[in-house]
């Protein structure tokens, strides 16, 4: 059977596919935002993100209003004229995540530690005062 549309020479199909090593990428990939994984246990929110040859100086997290920011950058290095690329897929630059925490946290006994690219935070739970109902008794004024 035949295609009613003839098949370009050049197969545009395979034109992204990362296998085809015999041409040079030539859209720059963007940074990412980086993987997060936030769960919980019975005592801590934990936070953990995926940055691999990040400074663990250059990055920033703070808790704001039940919401945990995570900053972070990895500087450019001078380019040298002397390599010719086939792929350049490691990306420089800068990435922002921000997640609404499940359950409110002791913002005063937060730790982060970075190991092996992994950054953790463990984040301590707060019990808040849940509502209560009061009846409130109503008397009539004379």
């Amino acid at each position: 059977m035949y295609d009613l549309i003839p098949r370009d020479f050049f197969d545009t199909d395979r034109f992204f596919d990362e296998e085809n090593w015999r041409l040079p990428q030539l859209f720059p990939i963007k940074l990412s935002k980086p993987a997060l994984d936030l769960y919980e246990t019975d005592k801590e929110v934990i936070a953990e993100l995926s940055a691999p040859g990040f400074d663990p100086k250059k990055i920033e997290a703070t808790v704001e209003n039940q919401c945990l920011r995570i900053k972070g950058a990895m500087e450019k290095e001078k380019e040298e004229k002397k390599k010719e690329y086939w792929r350049k897929e490691i990306s420089k630059g800068s990435f922002e995540r921000l997640v609404r925490l499940p359950a409110a946290v002791d913002e005063k006994k937060i730790k982060a530690s970075y190991k092996k690219g992994v950054l953790k935070i463990t984040m301590p739970k707060i019990t808040v005062a849940k509502e209560r109902k009061v009846k409130i008794k109503v008397t009539e004024e004379k």
